[in-house]
């Protein structure tokens, strides 16, 4: 009795290591097919395009000005006043260059009664982001206007125009 349970512990353990032992051939069997194919599949692809040509381009700077009354800005003194229309001659310049940079949206609506104009009106709307634009100068004009001047380089703005649609 003592042997036939010995047996079956020793053919069992041996079963087992054989089993383990097929299992590691399958499975390293697929590795290998598995490279051999990524190697075919690396082959098989088309050459890589030629490198672009990445020659520094001549920058294009464009600059706007915005402006922006003085005596016009909410504030309790003069300097506040001015901080203010600093400001708001920025954010001005911001929008022209917007508007130099993504175009600007006009609507309008004409009335004609009696072959006479009765009513002429138009809207204008700008939408967009600016980036890489940099202040030149910001100084008064005059007493009562505060303008700055803003540049941004055309060809960096066509380059990130161009990153962001591939």
């Amino acid at each position: 009795m003592k042997a036939q349970l010995l047996l079956t512990k020793t053919g069992l353990a041996k079963l087992t290591r054989g089993l383990i032992a097929m299992l590691l051939i399958i499975s390293l069997g697929g590795c290998e097919t598995f490279v051999e194919s990524t190697k075919d599949i690396v082959s098989a692809l088309p050459d890589l395009p030629p490198s672009v040509d990445n020659t520094p381009i001549e920058p294009n700077w464009v600059q706007v000005t915005g402006y922006a009354p003085i005596s016009l800005q909410e504030g309790q003194t003069q300097q506040h006043k001015m901080l203010m229309a600093m400001k708001a001659s920025k954010l001005d310049a911001y929008r022209e260059l917007t508007v130099l940079v993504h175009g600007q949206y006009l609507a309008g609506t004409t009335s004609v009664k009696d072959m006479v104009l009765k009513n002429n009106q138009f809207q204008g709307a700008v939408a967009g982001i600016v980036r890489g634009a940099r202040v030149v100068k910001s100084y008064p004009v005059q007493t009562d206007v505060y303008a700055t001047i803003l540049e941004i380089d055309l060809n960096q703005v066509q380059r990130a125009w161009q990153a962001s649609n591939q």
